[in-house]
């Protein structure tokens, strides 16, 4: 039996199939001295995003954030703090390759404080690393949209709602 069929999640899916659910989430954007975002490429689309999860049953946002990087990238995140929300059903809501669908309502998160080293690969993660802003991989379009959204946080000091 794999991590996700035991999760919270997974034991949801078991019973309601596919069908869309209403799931709360949480993304980072963890940021090192030179600027640089730390990105997974994520084994279920192939594609490059954000450390990111939902929380586990008794779990609270702050801690759901933190095992989540810790499990996708090996790094251990310290004060992660919200900058925005995302929610609008014209980018939150996912269909996965196995036809799943998801609603999520994300907290954003940001940190620019963390220890340990990045790890080669996992069940989620295909590789993990460190990239420019203006220089990186190919994103799911909900990434980028959210670190557009961190860069006006950055900018304004305004909290983000996306």
């Amino acid at each position: 039996m794999d991590d996700f069929s035991q999760s919270y999640l997974g034991r949801l899916r078991a019973l309601v199939g596919p069908r869309l659910l209403l799931v709360p989430g949480m993304r980072i954007v963890v940021e090192d001295e030179q600027g640089r975002v730390l990105l997974q490429l994520r084994s279920d689309y192939r594609l490059w995003g954000l450390p990111g999860g939902v929380p586990d049953e008794h779990e609270g946002a702050d801690a759901a954030i933190i095992r989540e990087t810790r499990e996708e990238t090996g790094i251990e995140v310290e004060d992660p703090r919200p900058f925005g929300f995302a929610c609008d059903p014209n980018h939150e809501v996912w269909t996965y390759p196995n036809g799943d669908q998801c609603h999520y309502f994300t907290l954003l998160y940001a940190a620019r404080r963390f220890s340990g080293q990045v790890i080669d690969v996992n069940d989620e993660s295909l590789d993990v690393g460190w990239f420019a802003p203006d220089a990186l991989p190919p994103l799911l379009p909900v990434m980028q949209r959210t670190l557009d959204a961190y860069r006006r946080y950055r900018e304004t000091g305004t909290f983000q709602m996306i």
